[in-house]
């Protein structure tokens, strides 16, 4: 059963049921006040035979006519039968005993020989008794009548407040309503479902509100699992693909050096051969492994590194290095960033050893650092033959030219290095063409405290 209509139920029910109560406690009000009203015309009848029994029967009888009490009254004997003194409009519904009387002499009281009637008895002399008794047939049929209407009444009450429920409540259980089943479709995984209109009350917005944060926040998360799984897919075959080339190498060579037949200098060439590439596989899984930190803790901001003294540094040095290029460096003082330092200085080493790779032997060279805002701005740029495509996040394994070979020593991995540091380091990398023609490596990273 559903909400609405269980509430709908629960509601016309607590409503018939305090209209039936409220109904129970007024029928039972004014059968007690004419109960009481009865009984008080009774007492008048007997008090005013109380002071003299030799004229309590015509005290009695006087009383009643006086006043036009519709009573009954009876003298009942010590031996015979009761004798009728005044029957009113219902007579006595049985014949009256001494026990009755005996019962009845302090109060009015009802009694099962005389049943619908109120009796009360009077001491009248020598052993007889006078018995006053009022219908109550009235107030029986009354009270039928009464609990008829209020019957009817808690059930023309529960009609109307179903239909006002239902009034009142539509618009909010359709909302509900629709919540439910758009949470449904997109847990059975139709996430394309077009979210519910915002209606209903300010508790339904919010929860609807609620929902559509986090079923976008579940589509986002989706669609990054989608992406690592498909990028590391495409890592685990590029890594596959770049770590066997080199073992077939070594396991060539290795195969000829074991055949015993090679000549003396081809030996030494296929030793020379395989300790490239094994020191090419050492550096391609020290790669590997850092590529895997950064992405499993991709946040390092624990230490103050000095930027500026670091590339400072790492200019002159490759000036220093590299005599037959032209080296300029424009270094800004006092620059800042948090993080970890050996991350920054394989950044800087990556950024260099491309140049060194990838670049002419008298190519220039251009490195520049200063403040942006918040954040601190690297440049590195070279006279090199530059890349096909700017601007775009490098890839792992990506090789942005056929001259960029593995003939180079280069695993593929060092653009995606310096992007993944970076990017570890709370910045940016971006690609772009130098005005020195070739290319241009700009970091963005944000400035720590000084």
């Amino acid at each position: 059963m559903r909400i609405a209509t269980r509430f709908t139920l629960l509601f016309v029910f607590l409503t018939l049921l305090v209209a039936l109560t409220v109904g129970w406690f007024a029928v039972a009000e004014s059968s007690r006040a004419q109960y009481a009203t009865i009984d008080t015309s009774i007492d008048e009848v007997v008090a005013s035979g109380l002071r003299n029994p030799n004229t309590a029967l015509s005290n009695a009888l006087y009383v009643v006519q006086r006043d036009n009490y519709n009573l009954d009254m009876d003298v009942v004997f010590p031996t015979g039968p009761p004798t009728p003194v005044k029957t009113g409009t219902v007579p006595l519904s049985g014949r009256p005993t001494f026990a009755d009387v005996h019962e009845s002499l302090n109060r009015a009281v009802h009694v099962a020989n005389l049943p619908g009637f109120q009796v009360r008895s009077l001491n009248v002399g020598g052993g007889d008794y006078l018995l006053v008794a009022g219908s109550t047939a009235g107030i029986t049929k009354q009270n039928e009548h009464l609990a008829l209407l209020v019957a009817a009444a808690a059930l023309l009450v529960a009609l109307l407040s179903l239909g006002l429920a239902r009034q009142v409540t539509r618009r909010d259980f359709r909302a509900m309503t629709r919540l439910i089943d758009y949470a449904g479709d997109v847990a059975s995984g139709d996430q394309d479902k077009p979210t519910p209109p915002s209606e209903g009350s300010t508790d339904l917005k919010e929860l609807r509100e609620a929902l559509v944060i986090m079923v976008e926040a579940l589509q986002e998360r989706i669609a990054f699992e989608t992406k690592n799984a498909e990028a590391m897919q495409q890592f685990i075959d590029d890594a596959s693909h770049e770590l066997r080339t080199p073992l077939t190498v070594v396991k060539g060579y290795n195969e000829l050096l074991a055949s015993g037949t090679a000549s003396a200098e081809l030996q030494a060439r296929a030793v020379t051969r395989v300790q490239r590439e094994v020191e090419r596989m050492e550096e391609l899984v020290r790669d590997l492994l850092l590529l895997a930190e950064l992405r499993e803790a991709p946040q390092h901001a624990s230490l103050r590194v000095a930027l500026s003294e670091l590339v400072s540094q790492r200019a002159s040095e490759f000036a220093f290095e590299n005599p037959g290029r032209s080296v300029t460096s424009n270094v800004k003082g006092a620059i800042n960033i948090n993080g970890r330092p050996e991350l920054v200085e394989r950044l800087l080493n990556n950024a260099m050893t491309n140049i060194l790779r990838y670049t002419p032997n008298d190519a220039a060279v251009r490195i520049a650092l200063d403040a942006v805002g918040a954040n601190a701005r690297l440049i590195v740029e070279d006279g090199g033959p530059g890349l096909p495509a700017y601007g775009v996040r490098p890839q792992r394994f990506q090789r942005f030219d056929e001259s960029r070979s593995r003939e180079t020593g280069g695993s593929g991995l060092g653009m995606s290095i310096m992007a993944d540091v970076a990017e570890s380091l709370g910045g940016e990398m971006v690609t772009e063409p130098s005005p020195l023609g070739g290319l241009r490596l700009v970091f963005l990273l944000p400035l720590g405290a000084n």
